[in-house]
Formats: structure tokens, C-alpha cells, sequence
């Protein structure tokens, strides 16, 4: 079975981890998504990925808080280096190398992130976790996950959510909503579809680089997404 794509960008929300918690993370959840990048990685696949961190700390309303926004941005970037090192544990746990790479210096935990550096664990066949977003508040990880997966020239993007695509409305208020199996960048924006924030995806854009967007809570669904089956939804050209 030869996969479809070479080098890819996984992009996981920090909320897919909870599971069926509140708050946190799943071990369950956790392990699913260890044994499925392996999957991948055992085909030959590069893997980097990108984690968010909203099952931790997600940036609040600064009235509310009394948090500035580039003080809770850099609290929201320790939680996806947190996610970053459960997500390693789980994968070393089932014998696949990997590197936490860093946007803020942590030298302890994680290496700096240097792009050269990640671009040969990835050729080594070590799956790479970009954490601390891009180290900049006023990011998100979206925008992250873009911006990394252009610099290590990966051919795509996989959008690892709770849904199974990109619908023409929220399918779990609307149930008449239909699933798209594939759509352009310019489709995307003219409807309004909210695949990424529009820095992400205009970075996107800009290098041509498509999006796959599917559901990572299926188990088998990451391989089958690699090997060119139709599941999720395609955004190119």
C-alpha cells in the first residue's frame, strides 16, 4: 500500500484530547493517535505535527479576565508544549522516535526550533511536534501548523478534527447540511467556510498547499486519508 503524500503536517486541536472529559486529557484519545501516526510512519510517511491547546488554557476575553491578550496567547503556548510531551510519550511508548521542537526556548524539554534541524529528523524518519505555536502572541496554531508545514515544504496539510469534512453548515446544528469531498481555496472564502483562521489559510493559499480536512477520531481514518482514499474533504487549488 503506497501512501499518497511523502512529508505531511498533522494539525490536531488541544480539544480533541480530551476525549469525553471536560478538561485535560484522555490517555485513551492519546494512544489512538499514537497508533495511528505509527501506522503512517511504517508506510515510509514524514510526519510533523502541530497541537493546539484550548483542553488547557484557551485565550479568554481580557474583561472577563483581566489578562492581557499577549500574556494569555503565551500561557495558551506552554499549554501546546504540555500537549507536545503527552502526545511524545504516547509515541515513544510504542517505539517511534520523536522530537519536541519548541518556538520559546525550554532547553530542558524540548529543542529549539530550528528549521534545518527538523527537516533531518523528518528524513530520519522521526515524526517531529512543533510546540509554543510560532512563539509570537497574536498566532494561532492554525496559523502555526500553516507556516511550518510551508518552511519543511510538506505536501499537505491534514486537519484532524471532531468532523468528518467541511459541510455548507455546521452539521451538528443543521442537519440538512451536505459534506463537500472537495473544494477550492476561493470556494472557501467566498461561502464563508471557517476551515482555518484567514491567516493560516491564506498562507495556504498564497503556497498552494492543499488542506485535507477529516475526522482523526476514527481510528484508521490518518492511514486512510495518506493512502488516497476519499475521506474528509480536499481544499486546493
Amino acid at each position: 500500500m503506497l501512501p499518497k503524500y511523502k512529508r505531511i503536517l498533522l494539525k490536531l486541536s488541544g480539544e480533541s484530547l480530551m476525549g469525553d472529559k471536560s478538561f485535560g486529557m484522555d490517555a485513551g484519545v492519546i494512544s489512538q493517535y499514537a497508533h495511528d501516526i505509527k501506522s503512517i510512519v511504517d508506510l515510509g510517511v514524514q510526519v510533523a505535527i502541530v497541537i493546539g491547546g484550548g483542553n488547557i488554557y484557551r485565550g479568554m476575553n481580557e474583561a472577563e479576565t483581566g489578562i492581557e491578550r499577549a500574556h494569555g496567547d503565551y500561557m495558551g503556548m506552554l499549554a501546546t508544549v504540555i500537549n507536545g510531551m503527552a502526545l511524545q510519550a504516547g509515541l515513544e511508548k510504542i517505539g517511534v522516535y520523536t522530537r519536541l521542537q519548541s518556538a520559546i526556548k525550554m532547553e530542558q524539554i524540548a529543542e529549539p526550533y530550528i528549521r534545518r534541524r527538523a527537516i533531518r529528523h523528518l528524513e530520519k524518519g522521526r515524526v517531529v511536534i512543533f510546540g509554543a505555536g510560532t512563539g509570537n502572541p497574536y498566532f494561532t496554531t492554525d496559523t502555526a501548523g500553516s507556516l511550518r508545514a510551508i518552511e519543511i515544504k510538506a505536501d499537505v496539510i491534514m486537519k484532524g478534527t471532531r468532523v468528518d469534512g467541511i459541510y455548507t453548515a455546521d452539521p451538528e446544528k443543521d442537519p440538512t447540511a451536505t459534506k463537500y469531498g472537495h473544494i477550492t481555496f476561493a470556494e472557501c472564502i467566498s461561502k464563508n467556510l471557517r476551515v482555518m483562521d484567514m491567516t493560516a489559510f491564506t498562507l495556504c493559499m498564497e503556497n498552494t498547499l492543499p488542506i485535507v480536512v477529516f475526522d482523526m477520531n476514527t481510528p484508521g481514518n490518518l492511514k486512510r486519508v495518506v493512502t488516497g482514499e476519499k475521506v474528509g474533504t480536499l481544499v486546493k487549488g
